[in-house]
């Protein structure tokens, strides 16, 4: 046999040992826990604050060294803006955003969007829960979104700089609105004038008076201290503060069916939780902005809520088709308990 220099002995030592460094690598790989990035919008101790923290909870629990969640809250990572690319990109792995930012991906969910539509939560809750509720949920996955839950944050409220009690107070004002044409368009049958604006702009542009009325469920309120520079607020209950938890359809389709199975029964945990927590939180939100004594807090009455359906009814109409008359009526009848 044929004597290897020591140059060669040391050439065949150094490829193994890249050898074993590729193959180290390759192992570390194949053991990586899967990774869901949870990007939002809001503060940890809004209802979907506390959700995606129990959700990464529940989640390193259960599923120890197969999949890790990282969870960024207050715009930290993306913001209204890049949030859906980042989704679509797989840049991040699961969202929670109110219907308004998916109108592009669906017009069914602008059913949502309707002003005084549902009566209260509950008749909210038995519409998501209804067949056509969930079917919903899957309407995107054309366009590479899943829905996998409904999680509720009470009802919205409108904070103005003025008392809102009947519709026509409304005209003049400049409300921020979400990037929802629907949601403008009913502005504009009140004769309000509708300004398309990020969640993390809404404080300064009510402080500078780009805006000077918004609307939001009281944890947002509370949580994001609108209080300090909105004097009144109108418990109007006009629509429900609802997100949808989302993930890139390619993304939940490629997990391990174990896995899959697994964060589908964390989710539904986790929602039922979430939504379980919703009106008390709100309810506490609600009072600590009456304890802060800088806001105003004045209540709809049932006529008064009336009106108001009735004003922005024409923008409902105009809608419609696109929503479907169906589903507008099938929630419509959930305010009866049907």
């Amino acid at each position: 046999m044929a004597r290897l220099s020591l140059r060669s002995v040391t050439r065949l030592l150094a490829a193994s040992a890249l050898c074993a460094v590729f193959s180290a690598q390759a192992e570390a790989q194949t053991d990586a826990p899967i990774l869901i990035k949870f990007s939002h919008i809001t503060a940890d101790s809004t209802p979907k604050g506390k959700g995606a923290l129990l959700f990464k909870k529940l989640v390193e629990e259960r599923l120890p060294g197969e999949v890790k969640v990282e969870v960024y809250a207050n715009s930290s990572l993306y913001g209204d803006g890049k949030e859906m690319e980042a989704l679509l990109l797989n840049e991040v792995q699961m969202l929670a955003p109110a219907p308004s930012k998916l109108e592009q991906y669906t017009k069914q969910l602008q059913l949502f969007d309707l002003m005084f539509l549902f009566d209260d939560v509950a008749a909210a809750q038995r519409f998501q829960q209804s067949d056509k509720g969930k079917a919903m949920l899957k309407s995107m996955e054309d366009k590479g979104i899943t829905g996998l839950a409904y999680w509720l944050n009470g009802m919205r409220q409108f904070t103005a700089n003025k008392p809102l009690r009947e519709p026509s107070d409304a005209r003049g004002l400049k409300f921020r609105v979400q990037p929802s044409d629907l949601q403008a368009a009913q502005y504009t049958a009140l004769r309000a004038v509708p300004r398309k604006m990020a969640f993390a702009e809404i404080y300064q542009g009510l402080q500078t008076g780009v805006v000077n009325a918004q609307d939001n469920p009281w944890s947002n309120i509370y949580s994001q201290r609108y209080f300090e520079v909105q004097p009144y607020m109108t418990e109007s209950n006009h629509g429900i503060g609802n997100y949808l938890l989302i993930t890139n359809t390619q993304f939940w389709n490629g997990l391990p069916a174990p896995v899959r199975t697994e964060l589908e029964a964390i989710i539904d945990e986790v929602t039922t939780e979430v939504n379980r927590q919703a009106q008390a939180l709100n309810d506490k939100a609600r009072q600590d902005i009456l304890d802060t004594g800088k806001s105003e807090i004045l209540v709809l009455t049932e006529e008064q809520r009336n009106a108001w359906r009735d004003a922005v009814r024409p923008a409902w109409t105009k809608y419609e088709a696109e929503i479907g008359p169906d589903l507008i009526k099938a929630a419509e009848a959930a305010n009866a308990g049907d």
